[in-house]
């Protein structure tokens, strides 16, 4: 059974070259649980990303 994902928002309005533009986030609100295992998913990514391209970078 898949569960409906709800999302946070955060509306903030920029100037950029003399336009106002609406930056909209949205961000998923996940239980404890799921939030910490997407949360060491990413770490394990960057890790693997930065141990093989980490002499790149000054």
């Amino acid at each position: 059974m898949t569960q409906a994902v709800t999302y946070e928002r955060e509306t903030k309005s920029v100037a950029f070259q003399g336009k106002i533009i609406v930056l909209e986030s949205l961000t998923p609100v996940l239980p404890p649980k799921e939030k910490e295992q997407r949360k060491k998913e990413i770490e394990r990514c960057l890790y693997e990303v930065f141990s093989k391209y980490g002499d790149r970078f000054p």
